[in-house]
């Protein structure tokens, strides 16, 4: 690891201002909802629903979304890729969604959850939520509330560790290099 970049509490307070954003450029959340792209942006949207219910006391409707299938290297991923379940259990008709994720990177993978959220319906509007912005755009994507813009290098390798998914809350910078040597070391 190179470097740590955000502890929990920081993830924590991160959180909490995109929440503050969130509620002041949409007027507060009526007519609001959270889609979390598979993996870790499901649990940062549920943490983002409950702090916006907290602030607002209204109950934002929440959703999941797998993106799997319309992620345009598809073949280059693996000769079976692993289809999780999408979720949006409400009409996306008259609301603001808010995407959410962990990471944005190159942008592509939020061109296919944009893709695969337009399949399901047609909402009023869509902003993109994200963790950490590292940066290195190959689309023209950007997010409307970002926790942690982080430029980086493209050796690099930033990890999201939530609880939910991986039993501690952190956000780490890793050189990619060091990543396979220790794998090559560990395999030897």
């Amino acid at each position: 690891m190179k470097a740590s970049i955000l502890s929990a509490e920081e993830m924590r307070r991160a959180l909490t201002r995109i929440a503050h954003e969130i509620l002041e450029r949409n007027k507060g959340a009526q007519n609001l909802a959270l889609i979390g792209v598979h993996t870790r942006g499901i649990p940062i949207a549920a943490r983002l629903a409950a702090k916006l219910q907290e602030l607002e006391g209204v109950a934002v409707p929440l959703g999941r979304l797998d993106i799997t299938l319309y992620r345009d290297d598809l073949s280059e991923i693996a000769r079976q890729p692993i289809i999780r379940e999408t979720e949006v259990p409400f009409d996306l008709a008259r609301r603001r969604v808010i995407l959410v994720d962990d990471v944005l990177y190159t942008g592509r993978t939020v061109r296919a959850a944009l893709d695969a959220l337009i399949d399901l319906g047609r909402p009023e509007g869509i902003q993109l939520a994200v963790l950490i912005d590292r940066g290195h755009r190959e689309l023209p994507i950007r997010a409307d509330y970002v926790g942690k813009n982080l430029p980086t290098a493209k050796t690099e390798l930033v990890k999201v560790r939530l609880e939910e998914t991986d039993g501690t809350d952190s956000v780490e910078l890793w050189d990619i290099d060091e990543l396979r040597n220790d794998g090559l070391r560990a395999e030897q």
